[in-house]
Formats: C-alpha cells, structure tokens, sequence
C-alpha cells in the first residue's frame, strides 16, 4: 500500500526531466549559505512575510479565511483570535514556529505529527492531535456544484499503524543511496496524504512536515518563502496530479513520478524565488549607498530633481526615502515644500 518503498523506488527509472528538478533543487541548495549570509534586516522582512503568507494560504486552501486587516495581526501573535479561523491560523503560526527550532536531521515520528495537527488546529476541535476515530473520504465538488468521491483513504483501523511504518521506512531510507532522500521526502509527503490520518487538517499538516522534511535535510527555502502560497497558486495542479497519483495506491500499482516533478518544481520555484527577492534587496541597498553619496556629495543647494536626473534608474520614492534618512541622521536640512524644495548638505565640505 505504501509507495515509500525502497524497493520498488529504486526500481523506477527517474526520467530526465525529474533529474534536471533535482539537480536544480541541490545547486539551490548549494547555494543557500550565500543568499543567508545577507543583511540581517532582509531575512527578517522575508521570514515575516513568508510566515504570514504560509499561514494565509495553508488555511485558505482548506478554506478558512479571515479578514484582511486581522491576518497580520493574528498570525504574528499582535492580537488575540476571536474565532475559530482566527484559532487555526494563529496556530498554524505556532507549528511553524515549533517546525523552525527543530534540529537539522530530525527524526519524524507518528508522535511529532500529532504535535503538528494539535498546534495547526488551533485548539479549536476536541480532536486536535488524535487519529481519525471514524473512516473518511475526499470529496470533490464539480463545477456545477455536484460533488462526487474522488478518493478513499486509509481507514480509521489502519491509519496509526501505517503512519508507523511510513515513519521508520523514512528513517531507514533517509541513507539508502539508490533513492535520493529529496525524493523520499516527496514519497513520504504523498503517502501521507493517502493514508489522511485525522478527521480534518490533513492538508496543513502535509504541508507543516514539506517544511519539517526539507528543513531535516538542509533545505531551508521554507523560512523565506512560502511554499504554502506556491501551492495554493498551483492548486489545480496540486490536485490533479495528486488525483492522478492516488489512483490504485491501495493495491500498490499508483504513480509516483508526477508528484516528484510537482514537488521538485515547487521547492525549485521557492529558491528561484528567493534569489530573485535576496538580488532585489542587494540592487535596493547598493542604490541606496549611491544616491547617499551623490547628495553628500552636492556643494549647493539641490532639489529631488537635481539627484533624479543624476540616476534616472532610480525611483524618486527611493531617492525621497534617503533623503528623509540623511534628514533624521542631520547631514543635510530643507527649506521650502514640495518638487521644489530644496535640500542642503548640513557638513562642511573637507
């Protein structure tokens, strides 16, 4: 029933285009030690947005949503939920928080799971870390508003043991060389979703332990960028190749090459992402230091205009920015208001 099987893995020819998506996701990961080492207040914004956009869309995918104006607030602990939306994603804030201080090579058990879904859920159910007590299924709603069965997972009896063995055959293939351990992660993510061990909240716990498995295994894209907001813009293909895949996984004769190449492409789109926002902020910060030398530099009066034509590349917000900044450090000071303000260097000149 499991497809986390080292055997039958090994025996799958990984197609060429499932190999380039790896080889991209270990040079990104190669290279992760250089984008980290930038400034400290750029992985910072980033951590914070990625921790409110993953806490936004794990939860929307599910189809909890909460004000707008609440989401910042609520998911950074500013403000006390009020309701149960509000519950599950302060909560899920809370299981990432509990998935970031994890140790590299952390081992996942049937145990920390539970962990994930009491924390994602809220507090908000009475079954908030336990097992499905009853079988359940995975309804899809049509178009036309029809619904039909679009899968059968594990049943009640059957989850917890196999949630064991998905956990020990993780950990005995985590040094099995024949199935890269990327590969094994996606394997156990997928299987994860068959068996759909709780009544509800399987979807945000999966993508909890995406984050807790790659994490493990020194990918930590997932801190900066939120893999959960890459999936929910990828949701039909989130769940058609996750339909395709589950078809026959009972009997052991479902594919598993689909879902590889979805999860390698979002973990790659997460780190393209990533060095472009990294790149971003390096371009923001060297104009920055230019346009601050630039109006140093000035030996008269001068106007916003004056240093826009000098960098016609740069914003004027940027330049207005620095200008406020060099205002509050009282390098230089204003006169007058508006376009035609005019600025002057407070230093004298060496």
């Amino acid at each position: 029933m499991l497809t986390l099987n080292s055997s039958r893995l090994a025996n799958l020819q990984i197609p060429l285009g499932t190999s380039w998506l790896l080889a991209d996701c270990m040079e990104a990961r190669g290279k992760q030690d250089l984008w980290i080492r930038q400034k400290p207040e750029t992985l910072s914004a980033l951590r914070e947005q990625a921790i409110i956009q993953s806490a936004e869309s794990s939860n929307r995918i599910e189809g909890v949503i909460i004000e707008a104006s609440r989401l910042r607030p609520v998911v950074l602990g500013k403000s006390r939920p009020k309701d149960r939306p509000e519950e599950e994603l302060a909560g899920y804030r809370r299981a990432m928080n509990w998935v970031f201080t994890r140790k590299a090579n952390y081992a996942v058990t049937p145990q920390s799971i539970r962990k994930l879904h009491a924390l994602a859920q809220g507090g908000a159910s009475g079954d908030a870390g336990q097992w499905k007590q009853c079988n359940n299924e995975i309804i899809e709603i049509l178009p036309s508003g029809d619904s039909r069965i679009r899968f059968i997972p594990a049943t009640a009896k059957e989850a917890p043991g196999l949630i064991t063995r998905l956990c020990t055959r993780y950990q005995q293939m985590h040094h099995d060389t024949q199935v890269p351990p990327l590969l094994s992660a996606a394997t156990f993510i997928f299987d994860f979703l068959c068996i759909h061990p709780f009544r509800d909240g399987n979807g945000r716990v999966s993508r909890l332990l995406t984050t807790l498995l790659l994490q493990s295994q020194g990918f930590e894209v997932a801190r900066y960028v939120s893999l959960e907001r890459l999936v929910e813009e990828n949701r039909d293909d989130y769940y058609r190749v996750l339909g395709a895949c589950s078809h026959g996984w009972q009997q052991g004769r479902n594919e598993i090459l689909p879902w590889w190449n979805f999860f390698l492409s979002m973990v790659r789109s997460g780190y393209g992402e990533f060095e472009r926002r990294v790149e971003q902020a390096a371009s923001k910060s060297a104009k920055s230091e230019l346009i601050r030398h630039t109006i140093l530099d000035q030996d008269t009066s001068f106007t916003l205009a004056d240093i826009s034509v000098q960098h016609p590349g740069v914003s004027e917000h940027l330049i207005r920015k620095v200008l406020q900044q060099l205002r509050k450090e009282g390098k230089i000071s204003l006169s007058g208001h508006g376009r035609s303000a005019m600025w002057s260097t407070t230093l004298p000149m060496p």
